[in-house]
Formats: C-alpha cells, sequence, structure tokens
C-alpha cells in the first residue's frame, strides 16, 4: 500500500526481492497538470508496469472493501506513505499483521512531515524504520531500523531522496527476517515524543525575524515544495519569490533588510544569504541569475 514515489521506490524493491505481491493498493487517479486530467499515482503507474493488480479505493474502511482485502489471506502487508488510516479490522486481517516504512527515528516526528520537520528543527540526524503498525499514529513497535545524517546543504528534496532509497533497502532484511520468525520487535519510547505536523501553506512565508540559522533551516526544510517565500515590491507590483537556499553569514540590520547588493538579508540575528531563488512562473536559478533579471539592491526591505 502506498501512493507517491518515496512509496514507488519501495514496491520495486520488495517485486525485485523475488517476493509475491498479489495486490497493490494506492490512492485514485488525481487531476494533476493544465488540463487537470486525471493521472494515477507513482505506484499505480509502477504496479501497471509489473503486471500487479491495484485496487484505489476512496475509503478503506467500507465494508466491502475490507472483506475483499481479508479475503486475499495474505501473510504481510507492507505500506508505506498509503495516505489513508487503516481500520483495526485491516491491521488483523494479515496473518502476520501491517508493516509500515517511517521516515524518522521514531518516536520522533509521528506524523505527515518527517523530512521537513526534521531539517526545520536543526536535527542533525534522522532515519528510517519500519514498525509493526496498530490503531495509535506511528505508535506501533519498531522491527528495523536504519539512522541517515542531515548534511548541512541537504534540503527535502534531497533528504528524502536518500530516506527513499535507505528506506527501499530495508524491506528486504526485514521480510527476511520476518519469514525466518527473527524480527525483534522493540516497543517505542514514551520520551522524546514529537509530531511532524502537515506542512501549511500559511507557515511557508520567511519570518525575517528568526535568527539566521533558524531561517534557512526552514528555507531547506521546504525545498523543493512548497517553497519558502517572501514578497518583494517590482515596478509592476508585489510578486512572490520562493528562496530554495541560502546559508547564515555574519550582518546586522533591521528583520527583513537588504544589506548588500548580493541578497545578504538580515535576520533577527546574524543574516542569510540567498542563492537560490525562484520568481512566481519562472524557474529555479542561482542569484546571480535571478539578479540580472531582478533588481534587489541594499537597503531594499523584504
Amino acid at each position: 500500500m502506498g501512493t507517491p514515489e518515496f512509496a514507488a521506490r519501495s514496491l520495486a524493491t520488495i517485486a525485485g526481492a523475488g517476493h509475491e505481491i498479489v495486490r497493490v493498493y494506492t490512492q485514485p487517479p488525481r487531476p494533476a497538470g493544465r488540463g487537470q486530467n486525471p493521472r494515477k499515482s507513482p505506484v499505480h503507474e509502477l504496479a501497471d508496469a509489473f503486471g500487479i493488480e491495484v485496487k484505489t479505493p476512496e475509503r478503506f474502511r467500507e465494508a466491502d472493501v475490507l472483506a475483499d482485502f481479508a479475503a486475499l489471506d495474505l501473510d504481510a502487508a507492507c505500506v508505506v506513505a498509503y495516505g489513508q488510516i487503516l481500520p483495526k479490522e485491516a491491521l488483523e486481517a494479515p496473518r502476520l499483521g501491517c508493516l509500515n516504512l517511517h521516515a524518522s527515528l521514531l518516536p520522533r516526528w509521528r506524523g505527515a512531515a518527517p523530512i521537513q520537520r526534521a531539517i526545520q528543527a536543526g536535527d542533525e540526524v534522522t532515519g528510517v524504520q519500519i514498525m509493526q503498525m496498530e490503531e495509535g499514529l506511528d505508535t506501533g513497535p519498531i522491527l528495523m531500523s536504519e539512522i541517515v545524517p542531515i548534511a548541512p546543504d541537504d534540503t527535502a528534496g534531497s533528504l528524502h531522496d536518500k530516506l527513499m532509497e535507505t528506506g527501499a533497502e530495508l524491506w528486504p532484511r526485514t521480510l527476511a527476517a520476518l519469514e525466518r520468525g527473527s524480527l525483534q520487535a522493540v516497543p517505542q519510547t514514551d520520551e522524546g515524543v514529537t509530531y511532524a505536523k502537515k506542512i501549511s501553506s500559511a507557515e511557508a512565508r520567511i519570518d525575517w525575524t528568526r535568527p539566521a540559522g533558524e531561517v534557512g533551516d526552514h528555507i531547506r526544510g521546504l525545498s523543493p515544495f512548497p517553497g519558502a517565500w517572501f514578497s518583494l515590491d517590482t515596478p509592476k507590483g508585489a510578486v512572490r519569490v520562493k528562496v530554495h537556499f541560502a546559508e547564515p553569514e555574519k550582518g546586522e540590520g533591521e528583520p527583513g533588510e537588504v544589506l548588500d547588493d548580493s541578497l545578504l538579508i538580515a535576520c533577527g540575528r546574524g543574516a542569510v544569504r540567498l542563492t537560490r531563488l525562484q520568481r512566481e512562473g519562472k524557474g529555479v536559478m542561482g542569484a546571480d541569475e535571478f539578479l540580472r533579471g531582478t533588481a534587489v539592491p541594499a537597503g531594499t526591505k523584504l
């Protein structure tokens, strides 16, 4: 069970390891692109390529969906970013239960956006874990784990790709140990629990009153999507500019003040140098290219 690219990588690895996959569950096709035509999820497209049966129920809680799932008589179900909460009846249907791949070191960053929240919080390490699912939100015991360092130049996009690959490689080891009966379930501790709430559009605007390190982490944690942004006044009116990377530097001024002609912006403490930007309707570009098309002189207030 899964939907985005993160889950598709796991599907490819499990299939490549020789396990019998009797069915794939994923979210229904959704409108996408300029024409808003229905588009299959990455997991759906990959399952089609592998010739695996696909089901796309809108609600997994419906009685007919649950009965059909139970009738599969599964040994286990592998769940990766499916996008639906599985009820107790589904969790208990497979003989060995449902296993879930989560992109954090639980109990830190339970919930919807663990990759973004880890970077925004300034964490130096994160990881991937496969847990035995239970009814609580990411509360099940841990079966397999792998630590992944967070580099200073990691964005949510680059860290996503690292965790996607590392997480996918956990599945063959986990399923082999499950078949041998050698997996040891380790209960999560009650200490250090944090929740990775879903990213809201409202929080994407950059708050220049925060310290430079926090501003930089905020920008990296929202890159490439949805993208941290600021509003810039131009002769043709205000435009929204997304920042995809910024480096903390020394500098003093009013928060949001441009301190030089190379996009050094004052923060509540220190300053950040904007190095990758995207004006609305344009592609991502380096600071030099951006400034050739958009003037942001020293003294500008963002």
